[in-house]
């Protein structure tokens, strides 16, 4: 999209958001919405902000149709790149992440000043920080209450004593603002205990850039991956000292967190490894990471768990998501834990009353980014001085995770507001009080048009040398509803890209389209780690669940090609061949046949052996191991997700008796999961990650091909209905063509058929054809430590060996031979126990590389292969 100049007209002032004659900006905003108080796009005048000009330019271009398709294509993209927010409870897939496709355009100025006070925000906080866990001279010379901190759940006297090596304890901060009523920024919280939104702050630029291309290409922004250079030479800087080449990972709750887009997301930024509690060991004093074939050493850990489930040892014993010892390797200083454990105290609201003097005690300076008034209601003269004003205010609880979140009490009904201010006269030492912002506006695209919703800015500080360094920009939350001045994520916050203009910076277009392309030079020099064997079992596992997706796929689309032939005309061979295939594909799946069963198939996520199962794991299994994936891998995962969505939608609304084209759907989750495997063959290095991605893929593939031919083979067949079996697996193996130029029989023939599924070590779906792969990537993969139990590299290949010499003695002429009872025992217990040894090696696999600290989940299910 090119941006024309503003007309002479934008100069006119505006009354709020009221509709103005001729074509123009305010012809897309709702007329009914006026903005009220401060707007981010118009001035107190009405008129547009000189930095906005070019935004107004833009949405006059667009037009309310082409606000909507960019609201649309914002939506499409964030799926595509699998971004989520929120917990994925129970199996499902994490909420959405909502993006409104307009920035939120900052003036260069303003922003310097905001700049400085971020920075001088984060050093303040950084030297309460230090005094808190050092002298606590703060709370013996009555400067802090002692009681409302030392009762605040963020602080951890275990930490006491523990500091970090350089300059600064306070390692990343990030602060909420939001704008007075009169244009003045104020802070409305910190968040110091696992700062999360530096990633999604990136991911909004990615997708607004591709939105509005012509804007974004003419617009000099300062860009955002520096910050991200300075907060990975900033965590090679922490670590302790002595280490020529630090190791970092980022420790995160896991997949299911609320905010795993953002941490896996932030660890491909900076490119360290993404674990998990159960992949790092502490021993001898120091941190490990669980290697596949040894044990490497951590030097930092940035933590994305909050800190006291990190240590069950040390602290809470319930946590599963820490590591036991950590806690103890810090205090040794063998470890530098960033935030450090005990940050979380900065979140206290009751220490923001007190910030202004701090400020002059600590920097011998005013505070530039004040806090509104705030009240601790443990003091019994502010607890009245709340009671009196409690209908004005902002209620919060000292310590987040109380029971409740910040409660607007205006927005209150009459019995909520009672039962608040019991809760708060029963333990007034839990709860905070705060005077209410007004809020900026800014207008988000709605099915309605532009809506002006309250807007908070959260703003990024990491420290780096003996100062700090800020994103310029940050994340910006608009309220979900208009209805409301609360903004947060749990109740459907909308996000937005901060842009500021950069006089010295790059064009836009060059700025931040490639976020994980470093600029040389910025990049202190690192250790690579090689992946935990959690992240190598999830990559093996994506392997097999995508490759089973394609092969239940396949079948799929053979049987419904016959589904004419049911209907239309029973009897016939093509439907006594349905027949069989459907009971081939019950077999292979151990899905029971059903009414509907092919459709069934396609949408049902719940059932194990359905496509949409297979479907939904791959995708799940993925965000496990995103750090590990090319980017690319999410425009094909969010594309698979909305075919079979689309797919369930409309079964739901299809009249009785009735079920949507199935065809089309099938043919675009195939070609999803060919693209899927294209970009592991071709994107992906040839390392132990990929190793086992494929080798997951061939193992799967070799066994859904003799599960086939199991099935195909039955009860023997009328030649008619036979040759339509074998074609339609032929067709299902990909191997028709070949058959074909290679057989001067028309009607293909049984122990042709076997030959070339079995035995071709040239055809790429052969069975052959996966062991000697599987040979190759056993072969790349590291030596396994051999501790007497779990076997070794070795055996695993003696165990795949035995299973290579049963398929090349095979005799595919004798064993198509059909008993005298029509049936083909000898090729079914030879497939029986072809499958038996696939299914050794996998276990063998796992047992070998996948170790874990506590036992696997017993694997369920009829086969055992259908669930994990």
């Amino acid at each position: 999209m090119s941006v024309a100049a503003p007309r002479a007209d934008d100069e006119r002032p505006v009354a709020g958001y009221a509709r103005r004659t001729g074509r123009g900006l305010l012809d897309v905003i709702d007329p009914d919405q006026p903005a009220a108080g401060i707007d981010e796009l118009l001035d107190t005048d009405g008129r547009v902000r000189p930095a906005s000009r070019d935004l107004a330019a833009g949405i006059d271009l667009l037009g309310p149709a082409g606000l909507a398709e960019r609201l649309g294509q914002a939506v499409r993209l964030a799926e595509d790149d699998g971004v989520t927010y929120g917990h994925s409870g129970a199996g499902r897939t994490a909420g959405r992440w909502r993006l409104d496709p307009l920035p939120l355009v900052l003036d260069a100025a303003e922003w310097a000043d905001l700049e400085a006070g971020l920075v001088q925000r984060a050093t303040l906080l950084d030297l309460i920080l230090t005094d808190l866990y050092g002298p606590r001279t703060l709370l013996r010379d009555g400067v802090l209450p002692a009681a409302a901190v030392l009762a605040h759940n963020g602080f951890l006297r275990e930490a006491d004593g523990i500091r970090l090596p350089g300059a600064h304890q306070l390692f990343l901060a990030a602060t909420d603002l939001g704008r007075d009523a009169d244009g003045r920024w104020q802070v409305l919280a910190d968040r110091t205990q696992a700062p999360a939104g530096a990633g999604y702050a990136m991911e909004n630029r990615r997708i607004v850039s591709q939105i509005m291309p012509g804007l974004h290409r003419d617009t000099r922004l300062a860009r955002l991956r520096g910050f991200f250079n300075d907060m990975r030479a900033a965590l090679q800087e922490v670590a302790p000292g002595g280490v020529e080449a630090p190791r970092v990972v980022l420790l995160t709750p896991g997949a299911g967190a609320e905010t795993a887009f953002d941490q896996a997301f932030v660890a491909t930024l900076l490119g360290f490894p993404l674990v998990r509690g159960e992949d790092l060991i502490v021993q001898d004093g120091r941190v490990w990471m669980r290697g596949l074939s040894r044990l490497e050493p951590v030097d930092v850990v940035l933590r994305r768990v909050d800190a006291a489930f990190t240590d069950p040892l040390d602290l809470r014993p319930d946590s599963r998501l820490g590591v036991p010892g950590l806690l103890d390797a810090a205090r040794r200083g063998r470890v530098s834990v960033v935030n450090p454990l005990g940050s979380g105290v900065l979140e206290n609201p009751a220490l923001a009353a007190h910030l202004p003097a701090l400020a002059q005690r600590l920097l011998g300076e005013p505070l530039r980014l004040p806090t509104p008034r705030a009240w601790w209601c443990g003091d019994p003269a502010q607890l009245r001085e709340v009671q009196a004003r409690f209908a004005g205010l902002v209620v919060r609880p000292l310590a987040r995770g109380t029971g409740t979140s910040s409660r607007v009490v205006a927005e209150l009904t009459r019995p909520q507001r009672a039962d608040l201010a019991a809760r708060i006269a029963a333990e007034p030492a839990l709860w905070c009080a705060q005077e209410p912002l007004p809020l900026s506006t800014a207008p988000v695209v709605t099915a309605g048009g532009l809506e002006p919703r309250p807007v908070v800015l959260r703003g990024f500080a990491v420290s780096r040398g003996d100062g700090y360094r800020v994103m310029t920009g940050g994340l910006a939350r608009l309220a979900g509803r208009p209805a409301t001045r609360i903004v947060t994520n749990a109740l459907g916050a909308v996000a937005k890209d901060v842009w500021v203009p950069a006089p010295d910076g790059l064009p836009g277009a060059v700025a931040d389209a490639a976020p994980d392309a470093a600029d040389p030079g910025d990049l202190a020099t690192g250790t690579a780690l090689s992946p935990v064997p959690r992240a190598a079992e999830d990559l093996f596992w994506l392997g097999r669940y995508s490759e089973r997706a394609e092969g239940v796929v396949r079948l799929l689309r053979v049987t419904d090609d016959l589904a004419e032939d049911w209907s239309r005309r029973p009897g016939s061979p093509g439907a006594v061949a349905l027949r069989v295939l459907l009971d081939l594909l019950e077999k292979v799946t151990g899905v029971a046949d059903a009414d509907g069963a092919l459709l069934r198939h396609a949408v049902d996520a719940e059932t194990p052996g359905t496509l949409g199962f297979a479907v939904r794991r791959t995708v799940e299994t993925a965000h496990a191991v995103r750090e590990q994936l090319s980017l690319d891998t999410w425009l094909v995962l969010g594309g698979l997700d909305r075919v079979l969505g689309e797919l369930a939608a409309l079964a739901g609304r299809a009249a009785p008796g009735l079920e949507p084209a199935l065809r089309p759907a099938l043919a675009r989750v195939l070609e999803g999961l060919l693209a899927l495997a294209g970009i592991s063959a071709e994107s992906m290095v040839r390392d132990s990650a990929h190793a086992f991605m494929d080798a997951g893929r061939r193992v799967e593939r070799a066994l859904h091909v003799i599960g086939v031919l199991r099935g195909a083979f039955g009860a023997a067949a009328a030649p008619a209905v036979e040759t339509m079996v074998l074609e339609s697996v032929l067709v299902a193996g990909e191997s028709i063509i070949t058959y074909r130029r290679r057989s001067a029989v028309r009607r293909p023939a049984a122990a042709a058929v076997l030959e070339l599924l079995l035995l071709d070590s040239d055809n790429p779906r052969s069975v052959a054809y996966q062991l000697d792969r599987l040979a190759e990537l056993i072969r790349s993969l590291p030596p396994a430590v051999d501790d007497g139990v779990r076997g070794t590299r070795e055996d695993l290949a003696g165990t795949l060996q035995e299973v290579r010499a049963a398929v090349h003695a095979a005799a595919p002429a004798r064993w198509s031979t059909v008993d005298p009872d029509g049936r083909r025992a000898t090729l079914h217990a030879e497939l029986d126990a072809l499958e038996a040894g696939l299914s050794a090696l996998s276990a063998t696999i796992e047992t070998v590389y996948f170790r874990r600290p506590a036992p696997l989940r017993p694997l369920s299910g009829a086969t055992g292969r259908w669930l994990r």
